[in-house]
Formats: C-alpha cells, sequence, structure tokens
C-alpha cells in the first residue's frame, strides 16, 4: 500500500499558514525591535500567531503519521497543507484554543483532524499517531526555551524575552494536557488502542466533553495552583524565572493594561 500523497497539491503549503507565519515573522520582529511604542499589541500578534502555526504543525503531525501508518486520505483532506480552515473542527481546532489563552493562560489544543482509523494496522501505529501531536508541542517547547536554558538572553530586549517564555509556557502546558489520558485528548489516544473493546464502547460517549473537562477542571483554584505550580518548576529548571512568565502573559493582555514590574 503507498503512504504518498495522490497529487503534489496535498503536500503544497497552504498561503494561509504562509500567511500567518509571515504575521509571526513580522510581529516578532516588531516585538524585538521595540518598534511599537505600546509592545503590548506586538506581542499579542506575534505570541497568538506563533500558537496557531504550532496548532498547525500539532495537527500536521498527526496527519503526517497518519499517512505513513496507511491512511492515506489524510493528502485528499488537505491536512498535509497545514491550512487550518481544512482542519475537522475549525472551532476546536484554532479558536477555542486561542480562547483559552487569551482567559486563562492555558495551551490546550483541541481535536481537529479526522484519522480513518480503519485503515491503520497495529495498535502501536495508533498510539504513535495520537502522540505525534503533543510531541510537537514538545519541541516547540524546547526550541522556545533554547535561549533561557542555554543562557542566551543576555541583551535580548525585555518585551521579546517575556513574549517567548509565554508562548514557552503555553507549549509546556499543551504538551503535559494532551498528554492527560482523558478522552478527547491524544493522551488517551495512546492508550486506548491496548484497552478491551468493552471499555473503549463505555468512554466513547465522553470523548467529545473531554477538553471542556480539563479546561473546567483547571478553574478549581486548587487544582489550578498545583497544576502551574508544577509547569512554572518545569519552567524554572529550563532558566524560565515565572516573572518572566507572568510578564509575558501581562503584555499579551495588553487591553488589560501593563503591570508596573513587567514596563519595557
Amino acid at each position: 500500500m503507498t503512504t504518498a500523497a495522490t497529487r503534489p497539491s496535498d503536500r503544497r503549503v497552504s498561503p494561509v499558514f504562509l500567511g500567518i507565519l509571515a504575521v509571526s515573522a513580522v510581529t516578532g520582529w516588531a516585538t524585538w525591535t521595540g518598534f511599537a511604542a505600546e509592545p503590548g499589541l506586538a506581542v499579542f500578534l506575534f505570541v497568538t500567531s506563533a500558537w496557531v502555526v504550532s496548532l498547525c504543525l500539532h495537527e500536521y503531525a498527526h496527519a503526517r503519521t497518519a499517512l505513513h501508518g496507511g491512511d492515506i486520505s489524510v493528502g485528499a483532506k488537505g491536512y498535509l497543507t497545514l491550512n487550518p480552515m481544512k482542519y475537522t473542527h475549525a472551532l476546536l481546532s484554532v479558536v477555542l484554543p486561542v480562547v483559552f489563552v487569551i482567559m486563562g493562560g492555558i495551551g490546550l489544543p483541541g481535536g481537529a483532524v479526522f484519522i480513518e482509523r480503519g485503515r491503520i494496522r497495529g495498535r502501536w501505529k495508533h498510539s504513535l499517531i495520537s502522540a505525534a501531536g503533543p510531541l510537537t508541542n514538545v519541541l516547540f517547547a524546547v526550541v522556545c526555551t533554547a535561549p533561557f536554558w542555554l543562557g542566551a538572553v543576555d541583551g535580548v530586549p525585555p518585551a521579546f524575552r517575556f513574549a517567548l517564555a509565554f508562548l514557552a509556557l503555553l507549549q509546556v502546558t499543551a504538551a503535559i494536557l494532551n498528554f492527560l489520558p482523558v478522552p478527547g485528548l491524544d493522551g488517551y489516544g495512546v492508550i486506548e488502542p491496548w484497552l478491551s473493546y468493552g471499555v473503549r464502547r463505555q468512554v466513547e460517549p465522553f470523548a467529545p466533553f473531554g477538553l471542556l473537562f480539563v479546561f473546567a477542571l483547571l478553574w478549581v483554584p486548587s487544582v489550578n495552583g498545583v497544576f502551574f505550580d508544577a509547569v512554572d518548576g518545569l519552567l524554572g529548571c529550563l532558566g524560565i524565572d515565572e516573572l518572566d512568565t507572568y510578564c509575558g502573559f501581562d503584555l499579551f493582555r495588553f487591553w488589560k493594561g501593563t503591570d508596573e514590574f513587567c514596563g519595557v
């Protein structure tokens, strides 16, 4: 069975994705150079566009892994073009994750690409397809945190450092939360092939609500505190101070006014 897309256009990078990438590059430059008198809007656009880029790469990883696992239908569906408009649920895939970031500074991608699981043979392949998305967030987090754990942030403009730290926090939270074994999230998709048929049938009705359940749970103060203490501890090990992520989120929400501690 071939694992190649049937037409070159099925794999051609979408102009929509390139446009989002361009916005990320331009606003990243504006944040770095201090082009805007008030950096908040530039930080907001930079972080949001970079976050959407990571969402596209997250879903692309699922689709590409599925393609090599045997589902040759992903090409015709447009999943290999990185175009977010081709996703099965645009609301869950792009809009809702951005809303989550604005409301609570939480990175939580939603399920987007429809994989024809019947074409996939072997439980390991099914697990790898589910794991590919959050592993992309792990890779993105490594890139975002690299300047910090390499000690290369000296001389980096504060606004850009804060934005990069906040973006790193989003990637870390996305990776952690997506690996939770909750129905509807990728972590459950990793273990699902290894569960009995009866268990899978019982759990299936809850899958559409898993994402909202996790987000609602994080609004419980005690749960939220424990979760972010763990995230801050992990980021601290990577050289990112809590003040960096706090100020990144503060600048991101520019419409609320900037905290005096984060003045740049």
